[in-house]
């Protein structure tokens, strides 16, 4: 398998699983902004859509979307349970969980990175974000993984996103639940092997 990346991008989250679950795969760095990879390939042939994550199989299929990459990989050794069973109402609470974090976490710290997002447009989503952040915190401060004791590919997921929040001056040790989850998830071998691999 090959995983095409940017660092710090939301790749990140696929690139931390494949090496929880120890499994063969290549990285393959991608410039956002020029769409080339390392290698001098038009990323937009592999990926149209023009963004990490993906994930290309060895039949040549390629996989685009963070959930949907995790929860493959996921189920490629279930015995490592990093997602519950397919079909089971555990799988679906996963499923809901990397919805939100997709649409609503993910979604809500990207349009920062706009810089024409600013004044009281910027408050506005600011605001959201903290509500969402809110839910977060009510989830956390029961339980140390977004499905109980147990981490999942959604954890990894939220890690990544997570990130972002100190890039847009917002210190998550207002929310020492979620600050927490940081140092629980970034402490995991492969959470530390997988940033180091991207800063190399």
């Amino acid at each position: 398998m090959k995983l095409y990346f940017s660092p710090d991008a939301c790749s990140l989250a696929p690139h931390i699983v494949l090496r929880e679950l120890a499994l063969p795969f290549d990285l393959v760095r991608v410039d956002n902004q020029a769409k080339i990879t390392a290698n001098g390939e038009d990323f937009l042939l592999i990926n149209p859509k023009g963004y990490v994550a993906a994930l290309q199989l060895d039949n040549g299929q390629v996989l685009t979307e963070a959930s949907a990459i995790l929860q493959y990989l996921a189920d490629l050794k279930p015995d490592a349970h990093l997602a519950p069973t397919n079909g089971s109402w555990e799988r679906v609470r996963l499923q809901e969980w990397l919805n939100f974090i997709a649409s609503e976490v993910h979604g809500g710290l990207a349009v920062f990175f706009n810089a024409a997002i600013q004044g009281e447009v910027k408050a506005q989503f600011r605001a959201t974000l903290f509500k969402r952040f809110a839910i977060l915190v009510q989830t956390l401060e029961r339980q140390d993984y977004l499905l109980g004791s147990h981490y999942s590919v959604a954890d990894a997921y939220l890690f990544v996103v997570l990130r972002w929040a100190a890039v847009h001056a917002i210190d998550l040790r207002e929310w020492p639940a979620l600050a927490a989850f940081q140092q629980r998830v970034g402490a995991r071998p492969a959470v530390v092997a997988a940033l180091a691999a991207e800063h190399s």
